[in-house]
């Protein structure tokens, strides 16, 4: 845990939980980035902007810790599902699927 300032528990505490996993302010912000509004959850693109948070977490996890094995299956299996999620959203919506591609910086 690293502090920005001293004798600052909330910087502490912030940096620390954000560096555990995607939380819930995190959240909020992509489903209305991607989704609309913070209720919309289920949109496509806000399932992959997710996905993808989600995806640059455990990659910066295994590069530090490369034998944690459960967390690799964790990953590919994390990586399928946005991979058929991105599958979808190019059937149903062509433009829609170059523009989140771009947004998000994800290959292909």
């Amino acid at each position: 845990m690293i502090c920005i300032l001293k004798n600052s528990d909330y910087l502490c505490a912030l940096k620390y939980k954000t560096d555990m996993q995607v939380t819930s302010e995190v959240k909020k912000k992509l489903f209305k980035d991607f989704g609309g509004s913070e209720k919309n959850t289920g949109s496509t693109a806000a399932q992959i902007a997710l996905h993808t948070e989600r995806i640059n977490h455990l990659s910066d996890h295994l590069n530090t810790n490369k034998k944690d094995h459960s967390t690799t299956r964790s990953l590919v299996m994390m990586v399928g599902q946005r991979r058929r999620l991105l599958n979808y959203l190019m059937k149903q919506d062509l433009a829609a699927y170059r523009l989140l591609i771009e947004k998000l910086n994800i290959r292909k």
